[in-house]
């Protein structure tokens, strides 16, 4: 007997307000525009930063140490990696409940205009590169799970990378690590923001004008 063959998901891609206000949300959660608003500190209880916690003031360098006074270790590496796994772990919580209620397929259909001719991405992919932008180790799980879900492909992969590895949780380590050098800075704050950002899309644009030519063949059957 011959097997049926199964009716395409014609309700695979298919947007409802629902999906639009989801994908928003996410945006509003990783972008952290939330994270500092004056006159609305409260908006900040919304913020992945702030969930995530930032680091503290070292008024005494030399005896404040992750362990408390004298150098680091192998021990506190790994106790320092152990103090992400809740940071990310919440980040990849709520990108489930936001993916449930439709903001990938959002995205795909918003973003494919925009990501399509710049990097060669599907839409589906915003998400992904909106999350790095506070969590890298975030973002890189969801784009893994789009790879192994089929949804991407190598190429895709290779791109997504480059664009994430530069300028690696932009947004977050900008705040709470480069705050520092902020009192040094002769432009607007905002200025090297932005321009890390656009770089991103630089460095990604660059890896895949080097996919599509040096390394062309080894692509060629995607």
């Amino acid at each position: 007997m011959a097997e049926e063959k199964k009716e395409p998901s014609c309700n695979k891609w298919k947007v409802s307000t629902g999906a639009y206000v989801a994908l928003l949300a996410a945006i509003l959660f990783f972008s952290g525009l939330f994270m500092k608003v004056d006159g609305m500190k409260w908006l900040s209880a919304f913020d992945f930063t702030t969930l995530g916690g930032t680091f503290g003031t070292m008024k005494e360098p030399a005896k404040n140490t992750f362990l408390g006074a004298g150098g680091v270790s192998a021990k506190a590496g790994f106790l320092f990696a152990l103090s992400l796994v809740p940071t990310v772990m919440l980040a990849l919580g709520v990108l489930e409940i936001f993916t449930h209620y439709g903001a990938i397929r959002a995205a795909h259909k918003l973003l494919t205009p925009l990501l399509k001719p710049l990097l060669g991405l599907p839409g589906l992919t915003g998400l992904a590169l909106i999350t790095d932008l506070q969590s890298t180790d975030a973002g890189a799980a969801l784009t893994k799970e789009l790879y192994d879900e089929n949804q991407i492909t190598k190429k895709d992969l290779v791109v997504m990378g480059a664009w994430q590895y530069s300028g690696a949780g932009l947004i977050n380590n900008f705040f709470a690590i480069g705050s520092a050098l902020f009192a040094f800075l002769t432009v607007p704050v905002i200025l090297p923001l932005l321009l890390m950002f656009v770089l991103k899309f630089v460095g990604a644009i660059f890896v895949r004008f080097v996919l599509n030519t040096v390394y062309k063949e080894d692509f060629c059957n995607e």
